[in-house]
């Protein structure tokens, strides 16, 4: 990644994550069923020292055909002057989580620190996750505690840069 002359400071230890990711991934949970995602993920920045984020998804056959809209979010990462990491990120199904976090050079782990839902959306109450660049590309791993079960692994990916 290339740091552009209007990328603020603060941002520099992010940079890695600039642009559009795109790849495949495996999810899974004691209340659902096991199966494979495709997954586009977009950083981004508008010369403020944050970055804009947005992710969405679908499931795909064993083929790895399309089959369905998956998950959806959209947020922003601020990185702190201390090394933390704050994360908010919206979901069209109910609900909204603050995460807490640091950045480690190319790793970032962050768990929520909140969660608030809609009365309508599934039950969701904590996550963890972490991302990494691995050999150029963006392996991610997400722990969820939802429905009743405590914190586990549910999802993860791995994605290449799209120029």
């Amino acid at each position: 990644m290339q740091i552009t002359p209007d990328l603020p400071p603060e941002l520099v230890p992010l940079a890695w994550l600039i642009g559009r990711w795109e790849g495949a991934g495996v999810g899974g949970y004691p209340t659902i069923d096991s199966f494979h995602f495709g997954q586009e993920v977009t950083f981004g920045h508008v010369g403020k020292p944050f970055l804009t984020y947005s992710s969405r998804s679908w499931i795909l056959d064993d083929d790895g055909n399309k089959l369905r809209p998956g998950a959806a979010e959209t947020g922003y990462w601020r990185p702190q002057p201390d090394g933390t990491l704050e994360v908010t990120m919206a979901h069209p199904t109910g609900f909204a989580e603050l995460w807490i976090g640091h950045v480690d050079g190319a790793k970032v782990e962050i768990s929520t620190d909140v969660v608030v839902r809609t009365a309508t959306a599934k039950e969701y109450t904590a996550g963890h996750r972490l991302y990494g660049l691995v050999e150029g590309e963006l392996m991610w791993a997400y722990d969820m505690a939802a429905m009743g079960q405590p914190l586990q692994a549910h999802l993860s990916a791995r994605l290449k840069r799209v120029e």
